[in-house]
């Protein structure tokens, strides 16, 4: 991996060299790395806090989408394999959690190293599969899925300029999500938390407790006001999360 290509996957808005742990945060279908900026810098400089950028969007619009989660996690597990050298925690939210785990499970597998936490954020378990096909609709199909999810700015969805920059890499995400398909009894040996909000349209309570399956590790499960995107309102507890997680004795 070369520097310059690691950049283009890397954000680190708040750099903390000193800090203990990392924290490698993944976000959801069409989701930039800047959707971490706050918890980045709520966390700094205890956690040294590396936001993932996936191709397809923002500095990155021009270059292709990974349409396929396998492929994405791998890439992403090159990228982190010069940075292994701490302890090391992943969060992923929604598209992000699933990519988390399977990150997660080559990391373990390929490279010998578990991560001290994995935060599984809105999005059901890997075993959990239904059929979904955002992917396959209409423009209009993809931005009433947003407008369900309130998970994008209302401005983008209203300015047709912005709405046409973002609509490929949601459908290119939505196509890698909905496609995926868990191996069979995968598990990872690290311990995990799953986190949800309790009115979230597309996971319900059971769905986020059966990531327990998915691990032979720890388990735990935290339930938030809010929707799918319940992280917007929800960040200082959140972080307290996390900090609990990463720093219990």
């Amino acid at each position: 991996m070369t520097e310059a290509s690691e950049a283009s996957w890397i954000r680190r808005f708040h750099p903390a060299d000193g800090s203990s742990v990392r924290l490698v945060c993944l976000p959801h279908a069409g989701g930039s790395a800047s959707f971490y900026f706050p918890m980045s810098q709520a966390l700094a400089p205890a956690v040294d806090v590396m936001a993932i950028q996936y191709p397809g969007r923002q500095d990155r619009r021009h270059e292709p989408c990974i349409e396929d989660i396998g492929q994405l996690a791998n890439a992403i597990a090159a990228v982190l394999e010069p940075w292994l050298d701490r302890p090391t925690a992943l969060f992923g939210h929604s598209m992000g959690a699933t990519l988390a785990f399977e990150v997660t499970r080559i990391l373990e597998a390929k490279y010998d190293f578990t991560p001290e936490h994995l935060f599984v954020s809105g999005r059901r378990a890997p075993s959990l599969h239904r059929d979904e096909r955002v992917h396959l609709a209409g423009d209009d199909g993809i931005v009433r899925e947003m407008l369900a999810l309130q998970g994008t700015d209302a401005a983008v969805l209203a300015d047709d300029e912005l709405l046409r920059m973002a609509l490929p890499a949601l459908r290119g995400d939505y196509k890698a999500i909905e496609t995926y398909r868990a191996e069979p009894g995968a598990t990872v040996r690290a311990a995990m938390t799953a986190l949800t909000g309790d009115a979230d349209p597309r996971v319900a309570v059971a769905d986020a407790d059966a990531w327990s399956a998915h691990t032979s590790g720890g388990f735990g499960r935290k339930v938030f006001p809010g929707g799918h995107f319940y992280l917007a309102a929800q960040q200082k507890e959140i972080v307290s999360v996390i900090s609990d997680r990463l720093f219990s004795a």
